[in-house]
């Protein structure tokens, strides 16, 4: 990277002096050191054997596999459910459900957002974000805060995915708190990790509330940077 920054590496020149062509193939032998760099790791990381007898290389792979294949079939369900959904005239009932409510746009909002605090116990944010989230989102951009003022995308989904991260740490069925559980020491009790966890739930409703009254502060940045 030093090199290229100092010196012309191209190679598509018509004039290649004498000079260029030996920091050509220092460059070359360079790149060449850091393939044979990456195979000799490559080769020892797949000599490496857990406790089993299996290669470590072997079981990343196999449970990266898993892990995608499971996130594939979340999309392919999710993708064929809203479609059956919005085939089925869903989005129109949803948004006649959330217009209707007394309060208006601010109450299908707190509404929708209790209902993912909830979902959150019980699901991990995959299904809520490809299922829940493409079923609610539309009806809610559609609606107005104030008299020709629509909901904001970028502040609904800040407000969303806080949500779902406050769902994911709250007790007792968190879906966070049992990572912990998995990684921590036998000398941390589980009832800990709920004393624990306390705080960081409470520092993340206020940003909640901070977000609700002043908008802003989600949106503020990307105006800046996009201008829209």
């Amino acid at each position: 990277l030093i090199m290229t920054g100092l010196f012309d590496l191209r190679m598509q020149r018509t004039e290649i002096s004498t000079f260029d062509w030996i920091i050509i193939a220092i460059a070359w032998l360079l790149a060449l050191g850091i393939l044979v760099g990456l195979l000799v790791a490559l080769w020892r990381v797949y000599q490496v054997r857990v406790e089993n007898g299996n290669r470590i290389i072997s079981e990343v792979m196999r449970s990266t596999m898993e892990v995608s294949a499971m996130v594939f079939i979340i999309l392919a369900g999710a993708g064929m459910f809203s479609l059956t959904f919005r085939g089925l005239g869903g989005d129109d009932i949803i948004h006649e459900i959330l217009s209707n409510l007394p309060g208006g746009a601010l109450t299908a909002m707190l509404l929708v957002m209790v209902v993912m605090f909830l979902l959150g116990f019980f699901l991990d944010f995959l299904e809520i974000v490809f299922i829940v989230v493409p079923i609610v989102s539309p009806a809610l951009l559609m609606l107005e805060i104030e008299p020709g003022v629509a909901m904001s995308p970028v502040w609904l989904g800040v407000m969303m995915a806080i949500n779902l991260q406050t769902s994911f740490l709250t007790p007792p069925f968190g879906f966070a708190l049992f990572y912990l559980r998995g990684v921590a020491p036998e000398s941390i009790r589980t009832a800990d990790i709920y004393r624990g966890v306390v705080p960081f739930v409470g520092i993340q409703l206020l940003a909640l509330v901070l977000l609700w009254f002043y908008p802003g502060l989600a949106t503020w940045l990307p105006k800046v940077i996009f201008g829209s």
